[in-house]
C-alpha cells in the first residue's frame, strides 16, 4: 500500500498515502444513476466540510456496476446539488415547529454558561481560532503529537506493603498497564522502601507516577533520583510525575498550607537530571468529583497552574523549566462532547499562558494532561450502570487526545475494588484501544462543526474564569478566601438539585431503577486522606464531595434498614394509553426509594381495584388513568380505601384543587421534587 497513512482529523488536509493529492470515492450500488446522486449527497452532507479519504458502499444484490468519481484540488465536489442556506433550513423549522418558540424548544442552555444551537454549520467555523494548527503544533488545540494518540493506561494504588504493591505491579504491567500510580504513606519512605516497590520493573519502559504526603514528597523526590542513577537508566526514557499540589491539599482538608508551595522549586531541582518527570501538579480532577461544571474545572484549573509557573520563574527556575514541570489531572465527566472540547480548549488555553512568559521553545507551552473518570455520578446501586458511564468518559478523554487514562472501577463508590473490577477498568481502555483503534487517529474531532464551536464557546467561559480569579490575587488568594470552594459548593449543591428533580438523570438510582436490588450490605464508601493534620493555620472552607447519588442511595437504605418495604399497588383504570403510562412512571418514581411496586392490567371499576390492593396489603395504592377520568374515579377510590393505605394520584389533573378539597394529598408527576417527595412518603409510612 505504500507508506503509511496518516489521518489528522478535519478540517486541515487529509493525506493518501501521504503524497496523494486527490480524494478518491469508490462505490458500488445496484440503483440508477439518480439513486446514486442521491446516495452521492447524504454522504456529502454527513461529511465534516464535505472532505474523506475513502468510502466504501456495499448494497444488496449488487449487479456489478461501479462507479469512480476523483476530485482534484480545483474540481468542486457535488455541484450537481443546490446550495441550501441557513435561513432555508431555519425556515423549514420554523414551519416544524408549527409556533413554538425556536430557543425554548431546540437550544440548550448549558451549566457552563452559554446556548448550543441544535444544528452547526461550516459558516459557524469562520472567525475561530479553535481550527488554526496542525497536530503537534502550537496552540496544540489539536493534540501534542503528530503522528498518532496513543496514551498511557495508568492504574493506581495505594502502597501499604511494598513487596505486594510490587508483586501486584508486575502483574498488572503483563495485563495491559503501562503507567502506575502509587500513593505511598510518608512513614514508610526510605532507600530500601523504593528498591523493594520497583524491584524488576524497567522503570524505562513504563511511565511512573507517585505520590505521598505533601511535606514529605521531596524526600520522594531525592529517593527516586537516587534509585534511577543508581540502576543507570537513560534520563531521557524516565517518564512519569510527582503528586505535589499544596493547593489542592487546601481545599481538600480546609487547612492553609500554601507556605509549602515554596518546596515546589526544590523539588523540581532534585527531579532537574530527569526532564520528563513532572514534579508538581494541578489536581482538578477533585474539582471534578465535587459537582463542578467543566468551564469551573478548566477556569480554576488554568489559574491553578499559573500560581505554580509564577512561584516557580520566582523561586529562580526559568520559564520553560517551569513549564515541563507541571502537569494537570483532570477528572472526566459523563458529558460526552462537552468534555473533548474541554481537553482541546485547555491545551488550547495553557500554550497561550504559557507563551505569555516568553518561553524559548513552543514544546514547553504544551499541557501534559492526565484524565480520570469522575466519581461524582458513580453509584451504588445498578453499579453496572457505571461501566457505561466510565466508558462513555474514558471514549472522550481519548478522542481528545490526553497523554494518560485511569478508569476508576465501577464498585468504587461502595467498596474496595477487587481483582475483578480493577481488570474490567483495564480492559476498558484496551478495548479503545486495540477494538476500536483510537490510538491511531490524531484528533477525530477536528473539524466538527459542533465540537469546535463547544471549544470555542468552553475555552471563553473558562478564560473568563480564569481572569476574574487572577483579578482576585491568583489561585492560592481565591482559595484562602474561600471563593473557589464556594462556588464548587454551589454547583455540586445544584446539581444535586437537579437530580432530586431529574433534571440530571442517574439511571438505576433517580430514574428506571431495578426494582427488585437490594444493596446486600453495599454502603457508601468515602475517601479518607491518610495524611496526618498538622497545620495551625485558620480552616478554610473545604470542598463537597458528596455524590450526586448520594441522597437518594440514603433514602434507599433508610427503606431497607427500617426492616419494612413499602408495597405500592398500581390502580390502573380507564383510558388504556393513559393507564399504562402513568402505572409505569409511578413504579419508576417509587422503586426508588426502594419500594415494592406492583403494576396491574387494569381494573373494571374502583371497587374492584380497591379490594385487589387490600388484598395485597398494599401500604400504597396509586391511582393511574387520565386528567379527564381522574375527576370520575379520584374521589370515589379515595372513599373506599378509607385510609387503609396512602393514597396518590398519578399526574397533574386540571380538577387538582377539587380532589385536595376532597382530601386528597399526594400527586406525583414530571414537575415533583422526586427527592423531597418520597423524603416526606416515607416519613408518612413511619420509615425515619
Amino acid at each position: 500500500m505504500g507508506k503509511k497513512s496518516v489521518m489528522t482529523g478535519l478540517p486541515h488536509e487529509v493525506s493518501f498515502h501521504n503524497e496523494c493529492k486527490n480524494i478518491y470515492f469508490y462505490f458500488i450500488c445496484n440503483e440508477n444513476e439518480a439513486a446514486f446522486k442521491k446516495i452521492l449527497y447524504i454522504c456529502y452532507c454527513m461529511m465534516p466540510l464535505g472532505r474523506v479519504v475513502s468510502c466504501f458502499m456495499n448494497l444488496s444484490h449488487i449487479n456489478k456496476k461501479h462507479y469512480c468519481i476523483m476530485a482534484n484540488n480545483k474540481e468542486k465536489l457535488f455541484s450537481d446539488f443546490p446550495h441550501v442556506s441557513t435561513q432555508e433550513w431555519m425556515d423549514k423549522i420554523t414551519v416544524d415547529l408549527k409556533g413554538a418558540d425556536f430557543e425554548k424548544k431546540l437550544v440548550w442552555r448549558t451549566n457552563e454558561g452559554f446556548k448550543v444551537k441544535p444544528f452547526y454549520r461550516q459558516e459557524d467555523l469562520e472567525g475561530l481560532k479553535t481550527t488554526e494548527g496542525l497536530p503537534g503544533q502550537f496552540p496544540f488545540i489539536r493534540g501534542n503529537k503528530a503522528n498518532d494518540n496513543t496514551w498511557f493506561i495508568r492504574q493506581n494504588m495505594r502502597v501499604t506493603d511494598a513487596a505486594e504493591a510490587n508483586k501486584k505491579a508486575l502483574d498488572l504491567l503483563n495485563r495491559g498497564v503501562d503507567s502506575l500510580g502509587f500513593h505511598v504513606e510518608a512513614k514508610a519512605l526510605s532507600a530500601e522502601f523504593i528498591e523493594t516497590l520497583l524491584k524488576d520493573i524497567c522503570c524505562d519502559c513504563i511511565e511512573l507516577n507517585f505520590s505521598t504526603c505533601q511535606r514529605h514528597t521531596l524526600e520522594l523526590a531525592e529517593l527516586l533520583t537516587a534509585y534511577f542513577a543508581k540502576k543507570g537508566y537513560d534520563p531521557e526514557r524516565i517518564y512519569g510525575s510527582l503528586r505535589f499540589d499544596p493547593i489542592g491539599k487546601m481545599m481538600q482538608k480546609g487547612r492553609d498550607v500554601s507556605p509549602l508551595i515554596s518546596s515546589a522549586h526544590q523539588i523540581m531541582k532534585a527531579m532537574e537530571a530527569w526532564p520528563h518527570f513532572r514534579t508538581v501538579a494541578v489536581d482538578s480532577i477533585q474539582l471534578n468529583n465535587a459537582g463542578a461544571y467543566i468551564y469551573q474545572e478548566l477556569g480554576y484549573a488554568l489559574t491553578w497552574g499559573n500560581e505554580y509557573m509564577h512561584r516557580l520563574i520566582e523561586a529562580g527556575a526559568s520559564v520553560d523549566e517551569a513549564a515541563r514541570s507541571i502537569k494537570f489531572n483532570f477528572g472526566i465527566s459523563s458529558n460526552y462532547f462537552m468534555e473533548i472540547a474541554k481537553f482541546r480548549a485547555a491545551r488550547m488555553l495553557w500554550a497561550d499562558i504559557v507563551k505569555a512568559y516568553g518561553p524559548q521553545s513552543d514544546e514547553s507551552c504544551k499541557m501534559a494532561i492526565h484524565a480520570e473518570t469522575s466519581t461524582f455520578n458513580l453509584t451504588l446501586f445498578d453499579a453496572h450502570v457505571n461501566l457505561l458511564r466510565t466508558q462513555t468518559e474514558a471514549m472522550s478523554a481519548a478522542i481528545a487526545g490526553v497523554d494518560s487514562i485511569t478508569v476508576s472501577p465501577f464498585d468504587k463508590a461502595y467498596e474496595t475494588p477487587d481483582d475483578f473490577s480493577e481488570r474490567i477498568a483495564r480492559n476498558q481502555q484496551l478495548l479503545l484501544k486495540e477494538e476500536a483503534h483510537l490510538n491511531r487517529i490524531v484528533d477525530p474531532a477536528g473539524g466538527s462543526y459542533y465540537i469546535e464551536n463547544l471549544t470555542a464557546s468552553i475555552a471563553k467561559q473558562a478564560w473568563e474564569l480564569f481572569l476574574a480569579v487572577e483579578d482576585e490575587g491568583g489561585m492560592v488568594s481565591a482559595v484562602q478566601n474561600d471563593s473557589v470552594q464556594k462556588a464548587v459548593n454551589q454547583s455540586n449543591k445544584a446539581r444535586h438539585e437537579a437530580v432530586s428533580k431529574r433534571k440530571e438523570v442517574l439511571l438505576g438510582t433517580n430514574q428506571y431503577p431495578n426494582f427488585s436490588e437490594m444493596s446486600n450490605g453495599k454502603t457508601p464508601l468515602e475517601h479518607r486522606c491518610a495524611c496526618g493534620d498538622n497545620a495551625e493555620d485558620t480552616p478554610l472552607v473545604k470542598l463537597e464531595t458528596a455524590r450526586a447519588a448520594s441522597e437518594f442511595e440514603d433514602l434507599r437504605l433508610q427503606t431497607e434498614r427500617s426492616g419494612k418495604r413499602p408495597k405500592a399497588f398500581m390502580l390502573t383504570i380507564g383510558n388504556l394509553a393513559m393507564r399504562q403510562a402513568r402505572a409505569q412512571f409511578s413504579c419508576n418514581f417509587l422503586a426508588c426509594a426502594g419500594y415494592q411496586v406492583i403494576d396491574n392490567l387494569g381494573f373494571p371499576s374502583v371497587e374492584e381495584g380497591i379490594k385487589a390492593a387490600l388484598e395485597a396489603n398494599a401500604d400504597i395504592v396509586v391511582l393511574c388513568s387520565s386528567d379527564d377520568e381522574y375527576a370520575e374515579y379520584a374521589i370515589p377510590a379515595y372513599q373506599a380505601l378509607d385510609g387503609r393505605a396512602m393514597f396518590i394520584v398519578a399526574g397533574a389533573p386540571a380538577c387538582m384543587e377539587d380532589l385536595k378539597a376532597a382530601g386528597i394529598e399526594n400527586f406525583i408527576h414530571v414537575r415533583c421534587n422526586v427527592l423531597d417527595t418520597l423524603k416526606e412518603y416515607n416519613h408518612k409510612l413511619g420509615i425515619n
